[in-house]
């Protein structure tokens, strides 16, 4: 990695990604040079797609939309060592309403203490997609609801294809 080179990591679980959070990438890499989406397993989450599947779905639909500058890759551990890893000058996370803020403070201080000092941007997501979130994209999708407005279309077939009786 280049001295001076800013990037930006990306955590969550991305059980799948959704219109918004690929909205929140592409306004990140208007402030940064390369953001590194980490992928997390929770030991107490159930995913319906696997580490694999989250990570392929997420290169295919940055790819799919032409964006470059982003890695994929799986956290096994804390973001925190992510960031470290490499050397990122800043998380990045996406806001959809005033609860969101909420609930990511505890994680900015945490991450801010765990990286001596790694920087925490929130980004505003747009406005048209902040009722989206993984779980509802998921819901919608198990009863067969049109998501193609919420989500990329690999997504979408690749729901599909999990909430299709074999």
């Amino acid at each position: 990695m280049t001295t001076g080179r800013r990037v930006a990591v990306y955590g969550g679980s991305f059980d799948p990604i959704t219109n918004g959070h690929l909205d929140v990438i592409e306004r990140a890499l208007t402030i940064f040079d390369q953001v590194v989406v980490g992928v997390a397993g929770h030991p107490t989450k159930k995913t319906l797609f696997t580490t694999q599947e989250r990570i392929d779905l997420i290169k295919a639909s940055v790819a799919a939309r032409g964006i470059s500058d982003v890695e994929v890759t799986a956290v096994t551990g804390l973001l925190a060592d992510l960031a470290n890893e490499v050397q990122a000058t800043a998380f990045v996370r996406g806001l959809r309403s005033g609860v969101d803020y909420e609930n990511e403070q505890p994680m900015v201080i945490h991450n801010r203490l765990l990286t001596h000092g790694i920087e925490t941007v929130l980004l505003v997501g747009d406005p048209a997609l902040s009722h989206v979130s993984s779980s509802f994209v998921k819901e919608l999708a198990s009863y067969g609801a049109d998501i193609s407005q919420m989500a990329p279309p690999i997504v979408v077939a690749a729901l599909k294809t999990k909430f299709t009786p074999a």
